[in-house]
């Protein structure tokens, strides 16, 4: 699927946002800011392993991209005082590709497989035996002389992380002892994440500034780490590097970021459905269309977050402007019987 370049509200990770958070990913639960609930349960879980001298079950995380899923990961491998092996879905192509790493682990490893909802079938074999015995198949020659045979691995947590979870074969689902959903985070947790970001790469940025940008961060710590960034380059090259209200107003301004935190595709989206389409109902494809963009990264990329804040909905029909989509485009709702915002 086409993804748009350089669009800031896409919490997908892109290549630049790679290396910063490598510097600022927290290491440890105690630094690791929201997800209450998620966090406390995986600290119980790491410290009772740890006291058992067990190995940690099986742990799927879902949620929505940008959330921490691979952060989370990594404090558990360090809680536990083990390496992490990463891989990904799609990088696992073939049954030798995931023997070669299962046989490398060494006892209690974390082996942490991104967007693991995308596993092919022919490899998703190999882990049952693994995740449950410690043991895989491995065949042996070809042809009529060819033969399985069985080889231990040591004992191992696999970490899935994927924000499709009705995408997981109920097998591999049922194969994971603990599963942990993200949710989106609040303005005043975004806020210390902001602080704490702005604190490491040593950004001088003042309360009322961090209050903004996290509000207009989409629930997502790396939007959040990736505006604070694009706005400490604009305060570094017009200004003299401090960050105060004023200028991060003009320069989330500039970058077309508005308080909902909807960028201009975002913005394009609602008034098109709004001008073209009389409010809907649009198809996607016709949407998609309209936007030259491809009808996966419409519905993928751009929606859920339009739907999640109110501005948009999908129907059997099609796609729908709600009265909020309407007024954030600065136009007045329809009204009259009949109509979707008839209120009688």
């Amino acid at each position: 699927m086409k993804r748009p370049a350089d669009r800031i509200g896409d919490p997908n990770e892109r290549a630049d946002d790679r290396e910063l958070e490598l510097t600022i990913r927290p290491r440890r639960f105690a630094d690791f800011v929201g997800q209450r609930a998620a966090k406390e349960q995986l600290e119980i879980f790491v410290q009772a392993a740890k006291g058992r001298g067990d190995t940690l079950d099986h742990v799927l995380i879902a949620g929505p991209p940008g959330l921490g899923k691979t952060t989370l990961a990594g404090i558990i491998a360090t809680e536990l005082g083990v390496g992490m092996h990463t891989t990904s879905g799609p990088a696992l192509e073939r049954k030798v590709d995931v023997a070669g790493l299962l046989t490398n682990l060494q006892e209690g490893d974390v082996f942490f497989v991104d967007e693991i909802h995308r596993l092919n079938a022919a490899v998703e074999e190999v882990l049952y035996p693994a995740m449950e015995d410690y043991e895989i198949d491995i065949m042996i020659g070809e042809g009529p002389a060819a033969r399985s045979i069985r080889m231990q691995v040591q004992p191992f947590t696999l970490i899935g992380a994927t924000t499709r979870t009705g995408l997981l074969t109920t097998p591999l689902r049922d194969r994971f002892g603990v599963w942990q959903r993200l949710e989106y985070y609040e303005i005043e947790e975004l806020a210390q994440i902001v602080r704490r970001s702005a604190g490491i790469l040593k950004v001088r940025i003042d309360d009322a500034s961090t209050l903004e940008i996290a509000g207009r961060s989409r629930g997502t710590p790396r939007v959040a780490n990736r505006l604070l960034r694009r706005v400490r380059d604009f305060a570094e090259v017009r200004h003299e590097g401090v960050i105060d209200h004023a200028i991060c107003l003009a320069a989330l301004e500039l970058f077309q970021v508005d308080g909902e935190g909807l960028d201009k595709l975002d913005r394009d989206i609602l008034c098109i459905i709004a001008q073209k389409f009389d409010g809907g109902p649009v198809g996607l494809d016709t949407l998609a269309v309209a936007l030259g963009e491809e009808a996966d990264t419409v519905m993928d990329v751009y929606e859920p977050y339009l739907i999640m804040q109110g501005f948009l909905m999908r129907t059997p029909r099609g796609r729908v402007l709600t009265r909020s989509g309407y007024q954030h485009c600065g136009l007045t709702p329809p009204a009259g019987p009949g109509t979707l915002f008839d209120e009688r």
